[in-house]
């Protein structure tokens, strides 16, 4: 049963998350706020959903870039070299960036007659991202089923996992992760140098798992 919203940005977890769940996914929704690789993540948010033939929906938060302090805002120039355990990858943090998005969707849901909002945080993101931690997520449910009529409530069956384990799912279901983008620059090419080229790589390789993104380094 169709019954879920999943907030869709055009990397490997949400899109991996919208083939896994496609049978229970009724729309996908995009938020364009202004990072320096909206504009390479979201066609490919757009091109999976069109594949699926599930209804997709992008929601401009253009406020966000005009008065959020974040690296992710301010350039490719901006963003940092280094893993995610770093301290100075904390600048990539977009302030309660998945709050604002997820209380749209639930929003949203509620408007349509729908009972969930879906994320793709993972296990790697906890050290870095405060909105994509389990309590956030347990707190987060909570606030959205006494919020609503509906009693709508957020699933992120992906809390647990590391990305490697999400990659040998998108392998299981034939994703081309080539049809992705993670880079935080948004250049044409993945810089390999980021936060998140290196977590993208890393889980590659550990999973197994053919890595054909191109990359600049």
């Amino acid at each position: 049963m169709k019954n879920a919203i999943l907030i869709l940005s055009g990397g490997v977890d949400s899109v991996t998350m919208l083939y896994d769940y496609q049978d229970q996914i009724a729309l996908a929704v995009s938020f364009d706020y202004g990072s320096n690789h909206n504009a390479r993540e979201i066609p490919f948010a757009k091109l999976h959903c069109e594949r699926l033939g599930i209804a997709h929906m992008v929601i401009p938060l253009s406020f966000m870039a005009e008065h959020f302090k974040s690296s992710l805002l301010e350039g490719s120039e901006a963003i940092p070299e280094g893993n995610y355990d770093d301290d100075n990858m904390k600048s990539t943090v977009v302030p309660f960036r998945n709050g604002i998005m997820l209380s749209i969707a639930v929003g949203l849901a509620e408007s349509r007659g729908l009972k969930h909002v879906m994320m793709a945080n993972h296990g790697g993101d906890h050290a870095i991202y405060p909105d994509c931690r389990p309590e956030f997520v347990d707190a987060f449910s909570e606030a959205a089923r006494t919020g609503t009529y509906e009693g709508v409530t957020l699933l992120s069956p992906y809390t647990n996992l590391t990305k490697a384990d999400i990659v040998r799912r998108g392998k299981a279901l034939n994703i081309d992760y080539s049809e992705t983008w993670s880079c935080y620059k948004g250049g044409d090419k993945h810089c390999g140098l980021c936060g998140t080229c290196r977590e993208r790589r890393e889980a590659f390789a550990e999973a197994g798992v053919e890595d054909n993104t191109l990359y600049e380094v």
